[in-house]
Order: structure tokens, then C-alpha cells, then sequence
């Protein structure tokens, strides 16, 4: 048998490559679809979050190699909660403070969870840090300001603006304005001032 041209041998590699990109993402929608299996309003939450996440990344000039990890980042943002227990996932109502230092823990087991899957490590960010906060009253680890990764501070206002506009068994949905208002008030608080701007540049996303 001949040996393969150079061209057939990178072909080979492409293929490979893709194939793995497409097994590595068959993996994340799988473990996506396990935590929407115990909890059904992630569903439609998670899969809008991760498209505003991509554009508003994009047009914060994130590169296209970073988007790859942003994306899976998104879509695993609430995987943590696979390790909270029903009575408080599927809580009809607001926790009460014992609940909800339970609840706060999902980023930890979400951090604890990607570390050990190593092509998910780039992706850890948006999972473990989207709770902190730009004046550092955030958890698990109350960093602050820049200390927060990136993709981290791009997500949290996106997940937050779709939270508020979005139906709760305890509250009602907000109207967009009020959402917007509400987005503005918290730049140099709860967020990164310069995510803020660009996030409401574009409303509706």
C-alpha cells in the first residue's frame, strides 16, 4: 500500500477533529439534557441565555476560539444543581436562608464537576463565577471587579435580564423596561459597567 499524500493525511486530521468537536458537544447537550430532565423550566432559560451569551460576547470581541468555550460555558451554567436536592430545585417559592445556602453551593459542584472533565476546563468559567459580583458581594468566592473571568460577567447580566422578564411560581414576569432599568441601576454593582453598556446597546438582543 502507498503511503498517503500530505493532502489525504490533513483531510484525515480535519475529519478527527471534527469528529471530536461533535462528540464533545453531543456530551455537553447530554449533560444539559440530564439537569432538564430534573428540572423543566432550565429548558427554554438555558438554550436563550446561551444565544444572547454567544452575541453579545461576539460583539464584545471575544474570539471565535473563545466563543467555542463561552457556548459550552452557557449551557452548563446551572449544571451544578444536578447536586441539589428536589424539595429545593423544584421549590414552588422563595428559599428560605438554609435553602438558598444550599442553592449557592451549585457553582461549587459545578466547578468541582468540570475540573475533572478536561476538554470542559476552559469552560468552567460561566458555571463556577456567574453568581460573583463587580462590587464583590457575589458567591461562591466574593471576587470582584476584573477579578471575575470574563465570559463570567458577560453571562450574569444576560442570565439575570432573562430571569426578570421571564415567569416565576413566585413572581410575576417583568416588563423589558423595567428589567432595563433595573440592569442600568446595577452597572458598577452587580455587573461589569462595560458588559452593561454593550448588553443594552442591543436590546432585544
Amino acid at each position: 500500500m502507498s503511503p498517503a499524500a500530505p493532502g489525504e493525511l490533513w483531510h484525515g486530521l480535519q475529519i478527527t477533529s471534527a469528529q471530536v468537536d461533535e462528540a464533545y458537544d453531543a456530551t455537553v447537550e447530554g449533560m444539559v439534557r440530564i439537569l432538564e430532565l430534573r428540572d423543566a423550566a432550565t429548558e427554554q432559560h438555558t438554550r436563550r441565555v446561551t444565544e444572547m451569551t454567544i452575541r453579545l460576547a461576539r460583539d464584545l470581541g471575544v474570539s471565535d476560539d473563545n466563543l467555542v468555550h463561552i457556548r459550552r460555558g452557557a449551557l452548563l451554567h446551572d449544571i451544578g444543581k444536578i447536586a441539589v436536592p428536589d424539595a429545593i430545585l423544584r421549590k414552588n417559592g422563595p428559599l428560605t436562608i438554609d435553602e438558598f445556602k444550599l442553592m449557592k453551593q451549585h457553582t461549587i459542584y459545578a466547578y468541582n464537576l468540570l475540573l475533572s472533565i478536561p476538554f470542559l476546563r476552559p469552560a468552567i468559567d460561566i458555571p463556577a463565577y456567574h453568581h460573583e459580583r463587580w462590587d464583590g458581594a457575589g458567591y461562591p468566592w466574593g471576587i470582584k471587579g476584573p477579578e471575575i473571568p470574563f465570559a463570567a460577567r458577560i453571562f450574569a447580566v444576560v442570565d439575570v435580564w432573562d430571569a426578570l422578564i421571564s415567569e416565576r411560581p413566585y413572581r410575576s414576569a417583568w416588563h423589558p423596561d423595567h428589567a432595563c432599568t433595573y440592569i442600568r441601576q446595577q452597572s458598577g454593582y452587580q455587573f461589569d459597567p462595560v458588559v452593561v453598556e454593550a448588553f443594552l446597546k442591543h436590546i432585544p438582543l
